[in-house]
């Protein structure tokens, strides 16, 4: 072969192995460029399982395919085998003429067959020998075959290289499958509905109905007060259905401008307005087989209204400037603290798209609904925070948690969350002190609940806190509490009878 002929020869191999990802394709298109090339009469590459020690034919010319899946060679059988436990490549003037040839496929059977040369080059994997490359060629006196196992050396080394990148890329992929797997188990078990956090008649209901539609396609209609959790509904209802493998897809309509808002749900076409210079893909069909959640969406237009009541009554749209209609399959989570019946009425939200949305309506209760559940949440947030910021805070004192019950919670949740994560970052001891609440809890001056302390009162109430605290980390006993207060047992004996705290109760 000529230098011109070979480098057209290595450029063809090499086009060949990165036009494919898939490994037995690729191959043997090699195979079928040595076959034009080197009048090759048969040929095979052969790759070493290591866990069985065992070669088998990875693809094949010139041997049927129930031929390729009968045989398998041990190591350091036969000549591939030895190539293979050795690394060296061998070459054969005459099969004919070489007992260790084993003839295993039984795919040279006539006489003429026999009149073959056969070379055998390993596959190596940096020094670790991975497979075989071996090429029947027509017995020829004067070819050389030293030359055309240097060849074929060569397209192993080539061979070799699409294997490893090719595994490199599988790995990848099975590494990155997993990570999606580990992920989705996470959402999944952190949005199990047992991880809301109630127990109050008001939060149950809302865990029963969450049941009840999750394994459904209907569409949800999440109502309630800001900060009560109706996206974490969403998430438990979409990653308790079936659709949990699937994409969820959130838009937060009222935070995108309303010239806008179109173009993010159904998505646009290039130049379909100034500054489109690409195609863009909408959140329908990012979200198509999944969940696309509509937080705030009583804040959207009339004119938008049109196109989202088409999608959920006939399941397709248009993009922005765009004539193809393109069919999705979602289901459709939304949620306002709105009154959408009241803005029927004025004629800001239109009302068949109304009775769509309404299809299975879940109602959020605010905090001050489900006074019970303000300790679970208390203290769901106080272990979340101590933790996140390596604090050894364990509970309460009872100043705090009269505080904390007597509050009308007007943010709802996220205010309580906000309230305990600041509460967390002030306190420097085991307990969250009435003192470390915000002001707006100690005054009680937002809920009219708490009437205006004086001096005199705050200090008391102060000192009473103190005592109980030092009385229940001492168990009732009051030299230690009087040594936590470091003071003496007689003042502190003064002040207990004084506020009426009895050391009976803490033992």
């Amino acid at each position: 072969m000529k230098k011109i002929e070979e480098a057209s020869f290595f450029y063809e191999i090499s086009e060949t192995l990165n036009e494919h990802l898939e490994l037995k394709k690729s191959l043997y298109k090699v195979l079928d460029i040595l076959s034009s090339s080197l009048d090759m009469a048969r040929g095979t590459i052969t790759l070493l399982d290591p866990v069985r020690n065992e070669i088998r034919i990875e693809v094949a010319h010139g041997i049927t395919q129930r031929a390729m899946q009968r045989v398998t060679y041990k190591l350091g059988e036969g000549i591939t085998g030895g190539v293979i436990q050795s690394g060296k490549a061998v070459s054969i003037p005459k099969i004919s003429e070489e007992p260790k040839f084993l003839n295993r496929t039984v795919s040279r059977r006539a006489n003429k067959d026999l009149d073959l040369s056969f070379i055998c080059v390993p596959i190596k994997k940096g020094r670790q020998v991975i497979g075989a490359l071996s090429v029947d060629k027509p017995f020829e006196a004067t070819y050389s075959l030293k030359k055309a196992e240097k060849l074929l050396a060569v397209v192993a080394t080539m061979v070799a290289r699409h294997v490893i990148n090719l595994e490199t890329i599988r790995l990848e992929k099975q590494t990155l499958r997993e990570e999606n797997r580990r992920l989705l188990q996470e959402l999944e078990n952190k949005y199990r509905i047992t991880n809301i956090v109630g127990n109050s008649n008001k939060m149950r209901e809302v865990f029963q109905m969450v049941s009840q539609v999750s394994k459904s396609n209907a569409t949800v209609l999440i109502r309630g007060e800001s900060g009560t959790g109706k996206e974490l509904v969403a998430n438990s209802v979409h990653y308790n259905s079936h659709r949990a493998q699937q994409p969820f897809i959130k838009i937060n309509c009222a935070a995108i401008p309303a010239n806008l808002i179109e173009s993010e749900l159904f998505g646009h076409e290039k130049g379909a307005f100034t500054g489109a210079i690409n195609q863009k893909l909408g959140k329908f069909e990012l979200a198509n087989r999944g969940t696309l959640f509509l937080d705030e969406i009583g804040s959207i237009g009339l004119d938008v209204q049109v196109n989202l009541l088409r999608v959920l009554q006939e399941r397709e749209f248009e993009r922005v400037g765009g004539q193809r209609t393109i069919k999705v399959d979602v289901r459709i989570i939304a949620a306002t603290n709105k009154n959408l019946e009241k803005a029927v009425e004025d004629g800001t939200f239109g009302g068949d798209l109304y009775y769509r949305l309404n299809v299975f309506p879940i109602y959020m209760p605010p905090l001050r609904e489900r006074k019970t559940d303000i300790l679970l949440l208390a203290d769901f947030f106080l272990e979340k925070y101590a933790q996140e910021n390596n604090k050894d805070i364990r509970r309460f004192s009872t100043p705090a948690i009269d505080m904390l019950m007597a509050y009308h919670w007007p943010g709802n949740v996220r205010e309580l969350e906000n309230c305990i994560e600041r509460a967390v970052l002030l306190c420097e001891e085991g307990v969250i002190h009435s003192y470390h609440l915000p002001p707006t809890l100690q005054t009680g001056a937002e809920s009219d609940t708490l009437p205006a302390l004086s001096l005199e009162e705050a200090v008391a109430n102060l000192e009473r806190e103190m005592l109980i605290d030092a009385l229940k980390n001492a168990r009732g006993n009051i030299t230690q509490a009087a040594g936590i207060l470091k003071t003496t047992v007689r003042k502190f004996a003064y002040k207990a009878q004084k506020y009426g705290v009895s050391y009976k109760h803490y033992r």
